[in-house]
């Protein structure tokens, strides 16, 4: 079921009511009719995988209380592993078994040797990456004492399957969502109405810009050898906005739906466009992607306690680990890799730390020219690396970017480019993206960049706004696309 559908137009208001109006304040039958509604929800794409869903949360809801109960430490060990191996050997049966028996038979070709495995028509269980790492998350915590694990098997399940992040996150962490599944929650006119404005944007920025966008990137990246080095890289620059449009507008309705039911999820962006260094962008963008590469992976390899050359060998190890949790390509962990590389200069000469928690141009309407070139700068690099992720293999990759070079040192890129946005897609592309950075550069400080309309407009002026987006969203609701992290 898509946020952006009509089935979850019914379904959102029908489980709300439910919710509040039928279960009132009893927290365990809101838990109970929460955990239906999320089996429902993931249902609706393909029955079969609830099984594979409801064995992952046993498995590590049990692991959970055997590594508590543990007597000594090798047997808490031993429990670990067990939910480790079973966990990773699903999300890599599921999502990498193709990708390593080619990589396989090709390895073993360029020695003379013939092998043929098996190529399975797997179909990728929605969602299964955010799950999975939602549970790990779980057993690391709980073996590291950080946490207790929960005896209520229904809390513990909406943990793990609550509909609003099931399919594609925030990843959220037990000592955050936990104590909030388990305690009453009561219903807010404020939280609810701030909630809508969240979801409201969200569906902005999928419908409105991320979608949009996809009519341009998806026709120039299928058939790139067609086009000239200005339409190439606009097409790379429509991604980035459609990459983006399309996964913070996810969070931005996973946060506003959970809101509407009493719970805070994880902000899993913030404002990652205004960034001025890689180190910067990656503390905004899949805020908790992030986080958990660098709690159970990289702080574990030691982090940046030992010597810059540790630390960029750690970070390189994150890197690329995100880029292969992207997709079974060498594309995407090519991709991972570029980051890695990127954020060389920032550990070795420090140039990060100054700007890596502070908002941009804070208090001020303009930013300086330094934070406004380091901004540029990061975003074309950040540009140029996705043409790697966008690219069906590293062959176009290269192609791609030759072709982007060449025009660039012949001079003909910015007059090629010029000719797509005085286009009436060009132009009204451009309408959009202006008002997606505006608002958002002008509401950098909040969680979301329509939190603070009550306190900055009369309820006339935000309504009028309101009914305007909401105007836009049926207008284009004929080009609806999927999210495109449910492939991860």
């Amino acid at each position: 079921m898509l946020f952006n559908s009509v089935d979850f137009a019914f379904f959102l208001p029908v489980v709300y009511a439910l919710y509040w109006f039928a279960c009132r304040r009893q927290v365990r039958i809101q838990n109970i009719l929460l955990l239906i509604a999320s089996y429902y929800f993931y249902g609706s794409w393909d029955p079969r995988f609830l099984l594979l869903l409801a064995f992952s949360t046993f498995l590590d809801y049990f692991t959970g209380l055997k590594i508590s109960d543990a007597g000594n430490q090798n047997a808490k060990k031993i429990w670990l592993c067990i939910s480790v191996v079973v966990n990773v050997g699903f999300l890599a049966f599921f999502k990498y078994y193709n990708f390593f028996a080619e990589s396989f038979a090709s390895l073993l070709g360029t020695f003379g040797l013939q092998a043929h495995f098996p190529v399975l028509q797997i179909i990728l269980p929605v969602g299964i990456s955010f799950y999975t790492f939602h549970g790990l998350s779980y057993v690391f915590d709980i073996y590291r004492g950080k946490i207790n694990p929960t005896r209520n098997v229904v809390d513990y399940s909406l943990f793990v399957s609550f509909f609003p992040l099931l399919v594609a996150g925030p990843i959220e962490r037990a000592t955050h969502l936990l104590p909030q599944v388990a305690q009453p929650r009561r219903w807010s006119t404020e939280k609810a109405a701030d909630g809508l404005r969240q979801i409201l944007w969200g569906l902005f920025k999928k419908v409105l810009i991320a979608d949009n966008c996809a009519q341009y990137s998806s026709m120039v990246f299928n058939h790139y050898q067609q086009y000239d080095g200005g339409a190439l890289l606009v097409a790379a620059i429509c991604f980035m906005f459609e990459v983006y449009g399309d996964f913070s507008g996810y969070s931005d309705i996973a946060l506003g739906t959970a809101r509407l039911f009493g719970i805070e999820l994880l902000q899993n962006f913030s404002y990652p466009y205004f960034s001025r260094s890689i180190s910067e962008f990656w503390t905004r963008w899949h805020i908790s992607l992030s986080s958990w590469f660098r709690d159970y992976v990289y702080i574990p390899l030691g982090g940046g306690r030992e010597g810059k050359w540790k630390k960029a060998r750690n970070v390189f190890i994150v890197f690329l680990l995100s880029g292969f949790w992207h997709g079974a390509s060498f594309n995407r962990i090519f991709w991972g890799g570029l980051h890695g590389f990127f954020m060389l200069p920032g550990i070795f000469l420090g140039w990060d730390k100054k700007t890596d928690s502070h908002i941009v141009a804070a208090g001020k309407l303009f930013p300086s020219l330094k934070d406004f070139l380091s901004i540029i700068a990061t975003f074309l690099l950040c540009t140029l690396a996705l043409i790697v992720f966008r690219t069906t293999s590293l062959h176009d990759a290269g192609n791609y970017l030759k072709t982007i070079a060449r025009a660039t040192l012949s001079g003909d890129i910015f007059k090629q480019a010029l000719l797509f946005w005085r286009t009436s897609v060009g132009m009204t592309l451009l309408g959009l993206l202006s008002v997606l950075i505006a608002t958002e550069w002008m509401n950098r400080t909040q969680r979301y960049a329509l939190e603070a309309m009550p306190k900055q407009m009369p309820r006339t002026v935000r309504w009028l706004i309101y009914l305007l987006i909401l105007a836009a969203l049926f207008l284009f609701a004929n080009r609806s696309r999927q999210f495109i992290y449910f492939q991860f």
